[in-house]
């Protein structure tokens, strides 16, 4: 091997380098700000859901505890608790369909 210096030093960084890097940092910021999921809180559909869950639960077990009171007053243990448990799911529907049909709030 020889022993000459060569005849230019090595170049420390480019400032174009360091220039890029920066860009390119800058760039991936911008790409995960752009990408991350903004979360303002429940959605139109969100709600919605939880709307007809509450309304199915509701109409349900309601019918079923007011056909089940009324059998406890009256004495016809079966038939009050199935005709509340039966009025009770087609109230919970009719809300369903109205709440279908209607135009959310933008």
């Amino acid at each position: 091997m020889s022993e000459e210096k060569p005849a230019r030093e090595p170049i420390a960084e480019d400032a174009r380098i360091d220039a890029l890097e920066a860009r390119l940092k800058a760039a991936r910021e911008r790409e995960d700000k752009r990408n991350h999921p903004v979360v303002q809180g429940t959605d139109a559909n969100y709600r919605s859901g939880n709307r007809v869950l509450a309304d199915l639960l509701g109409g349900v077990f309601g019918g079923m505890v007011i056909g089940w009171a009324f059998d406890a007053l009256v004495g016809t243990l079966p038939w009050g608790l199935l005709v509340g448990l039966f009025l009770g799911i087609g109230v919970a529907f009719r809300n369903i369909i109205r709440g279908a049909n209607t135009r959310p709030e933008d």
